[in-house]
């Protein structure tokens, strides 16, 4: 080698710092279970119970799901693992770090009170006004005696954990704009003090450096609790600070709005419970109603003979709707007898589907129940595996308008 070359090593990675591919971070190894709201879910029931149609369970499932107010989320962590949370209900994250770094920020209303009030306008003449570059924050003209006191205060709050103080100095440039400097003058008046509010005698502070400091010492080592399982709303659960596992939330929603199996396994159970009826229709489809289905016998004494003429037409056809039961029963809807007619066959449909002996679905079609067989016996989770069920249950629930509503808290 010439004058002392040395060669790269070979092993080594020549690529520029900006150049490398950074290396996406671990979602943490949590279980995430999707489960109704409880409000929303009795506003449901409440609704299917003050009729007499019968639901895709597959459908309701995507209905729960469609918006955070109708679902919860579920956090279960390994043992190795655990979740944390800032009080009984305040900010989860799968890093203790992340919420002992932002614990003053998520939790600072809860301990102080907070308040802004303005001094006298600011006098003097001056030509320009330092900012900083990654906040965009005015720290007022470096000759200023509140300077210093403001770049150290937001180098702590936001910057103490990323770089050195030389370092952040750096990314301080000088503004040479008037504008810029009546608006300095304009944010430099307000004052913030923070008093606590939990304290049997009260203490002031006057900077959040200070009050961040007493936060750290008196409220934060008894703040932060360690989770094997935790339940937040679906609003919370879109709007997660810490973005790994807000993405990994984000992630495993979408798998379950695409095949909502668990949410399908959790409704079917709470429906039962609530005294409905879940059972198995249409290639092993499930679907929950009021009315528990039963078998009628065409040849029982007594029954009138629109009755069996009902069953007849709904055996010789699956899912026929109301119009077309109609049109077969009755025929000419201009005779005479038509009106007559079709009151007392909607008198009689309206007995057997109140009976449970058929049928009403959501999407206006009529059928006669089902006879328990093997595959009406299979669990929901055997079922919901099935990837030919799951595509006829996406078909069906694209094509059934579904009425059900609730209120948002």
């Amino acid at each position: 080698m010439r004058g002392g070359e040395r060669r790269p090593d070979k092993g080594k990675d020549r690529r520029s710092p900006s150049r490398r591919v950074p290396v996406p971070p671990t979602p943490p190894e949590i279980i995430i279970r999707f489960l109704p709201y409880s409000p929303a879910f009795e506003n449901v029931v409440a609704q299917i119970k003050s009729g007499s149609v019968a639901y895709s369970l597959f459908a309701l499932a995507r209905l729960f799901l469609e918006k955070p107010v109708g679902y919860e989320v579920c956090l279960t962590a390994k043992e190795e693992s655990p979740l944390f949370q800032l009080g009984d209900n305040g900010i989860v994250s799968a890093d203790r770090e992340f919420l002992e770094r932002n614990a003053f920020r998520f939790t600072q209303h809860d301990f102080y009170k907070i308040e802004v009030s303005e001094t006298d306008p600011i006098k003097g003449n001056f030509s320009n006004v330092a900012r900083c570059r990654l906040s965009g924050t005015l720290l007022g003209p470096t000759n200023h005696h509140s300077y210093q006191p403001q770049l150290r205060s937001l180098y702590e709050q936001r910057f103490s954990r990323r770089m050195s103080f030389a370092d952040y100095q750096r990314q301080i440039e000088i503004v040479s704009d008037l504008a810029q400097v009546e608006r300095w003058k304009e944010e430099a008046r307000k004052v913030t003090t923070y008093t606590t509010l939990r304290a049997e005698n009260p203490a002031t502070f006057s900077s959040a450096v200070e009050t961040e400091r007493h936060f750290r010492s008196h409220y934060l080592p008894a703040l932060i609790r360690s989770r094997k399982e935790v339940t937040i709303g679906g609003a919370m659960s879109r709007h997660l600070a810490h973005h790994i596992l807000s993405r990994a939330i984000e992630e495993a929603w979408a798998r379950e709005t695409r095949s909502p199996s668990n949410m399908m396994q959790e409704l079917a159970s709470r429906f039962r419970q609530s005294g409905l009826h879940v059972f198995r229709h249409r290639r092993g489809m499930l679907f929950v109603s009021p009315i528990r289905g039963r078998a009628f016998v065409h040849e029982q004494a007594g029954v009138s003979p629109s009755v069996n003429a009902i069953l007849e037409a709904l055996s010789a056809k699956t899912a026929i709707s109301r119009k077309q039961l109609f049109e077969k029963l009755i025929g000419d809807s201009a005779s005479e007898r038509a009106e007559a007619r079709s009151l007392a066959l909607a008198s009689d449909l309206r007995w057997l589907i109140n009976e449970g002996y058929v049928i009403e679905f959501n999407d206006g079609s009529l059928d006669l129940p089902r006879g328990k067989s093997k595959q009406q016996r299979e669990t929901v989770e055997g079922l919901a595996a099935a990837s030919a069920w799951a595509i006829d249950a996406t078909a069906a629930a694209r094509s059934w308008p579904l009425q059900l509503t609730w209120r948002e808290p």
